[in-house]
């Protein structure tokens, strides 16, 4: 299933992710830190994303009060609760 999101407070500007049986089959980002959102979603293919949800939320960029990471976990929990 495709689940889409848009993130807030962070310079990424939207998320696609694939998703099947819990698990993160893709995520692509739009905007951001492109190197290191790479790398993030590369390592999350194969993912559980209840574990996702628990290693990424409260991270925390610089000043702000959330990440890149902690609005992957937000849109986790945003899709899990949409498919609940």
């Amino acid at each position: 299933m495709v689940f889409e999101y848009k993130p807030k407070g962070v310079c990424s500007q939207h998320f696609r992710f694939e998703i099947e049986d819990n698990k993160i089959q893709s995520l692509k980002v739009v905007g951001g830190c492109n190197g290191n959102l790479s790398g993030i979603s590369k390592i999350l293919v194969g993912m559980d994303i209840d574990h996702v949800i628990e290693r990424f939320s409260n991270t925390t960029c610089g000043y702000k009060n959330t990440s890149c990471p902690d609005q992957i976990a937000e849109a986790l929990k945003a899709y899990k609760n949409a498919n609940a």
